[in-house]
């Protein structure tokens, strides 16, 4: 079965998003996955679901010495590979699934909405542990498990007149089917305890969680944005190997 971005479907409705036409300034969570990097320069990076491979780039522009990209889909490897003129950036074909990296050969990992995808992510993060140097960082984003649990794609008008944003079975973790962009997009749930005991247990220390909200000057430029201080869309995490 074709990964889920390369159905014609979801991926044109995924080019069509912000992130996609902007880049990292069209995510609003960027802002908050910068605060979690330290500086770039002489560092060797991998970016675990790459996309367009906007992060790629930039990880080069501040001055990472070299740059891995890799993701499973053939048309988001394609628009990256048509947007880079850089020889320090390498794209890779590769099912995070069954992730294979050289040990110890990065001091950086990067994912950015990929890893909510995988089913095997103790797997994954023992291949990241394996790969990074001694000391080498890991963050990544994820949807957030609050958000991905909702029952409901829309607000729930309850008979107090509140609006509220139901949750189906939060602690009952598995696949969770939606219609994001096209329908049958099957996505991973955990709990935010399952996923840090998963990184912890694969060797790795973990020195931010950040349940990501937008600031008042993001609303104010983008009012949708609001919603997102009901329910936290994004769960970003940075750790760092024993």
């Amino acid at each position: 079965m074709p990964p889920v971005y390369d159905d014609p479907e979801f991926f044109e409705g995924y080019r069509r998003l912000a992130r996609s036409q902007e880049g990292l300034a069209g995510a609003a969570e960027w802002p908050a996955m910068r605060a979690l990097l330290s500086d770039l320069p002489g560092l060797r990076v991998v970016d675990l679901g790459c996309g367009y491979g906007w992060f790629c780039r930039w990880a080069r522009e501040q001055g990472a010495s070299g740059v891995l990209g890799i993701d499973v889909s053939e048309k988001m490897l394609a628009e990256a590979r048509a947007r880079t003129a850089d020889t320090g950036i390498d794209y890779r074909r590769e099912d995070l699934e069954h992730l294979e990296l050289p040990e110890a050969a990065f001091d950086l990992a990067y994912s950015s909405l990929a890893l909510h995808y995988v089913e095997d992510l103790a797997g994954v993060f023992r291949s990241v542990q394996g790969a990074l140097a001694a000391g080498g960082r890991f963050v990544f984003s994820i949807e957030h498990p609050i958000y991905m649990a909702a029952l409901h794609p829309e607000w729930v008008i309850g008979a107090n007149g509140q609006r509220s944003w139901p949750v189906d079975g939060y602690l009952v973790e598995g696949p969770r089917t939606t219609n994001w962009l096209a329908p049958g997009v099957v996505k991973q749930h955990r709990t935010i305890g399952s996923t840090v005991e998963l990184l912890l247990a694969a060797g790795f220390t973990l020195t931010h969680l950040v349940e990501w909200g937008p600031t008042d000057e993001q609303i104010v430029m983008r009012p949708g944005l609001a919603e997102d201080r009901e329910r936290p869309m994004f769960l970003l995490v940075a750790a760092r190997r024993i």
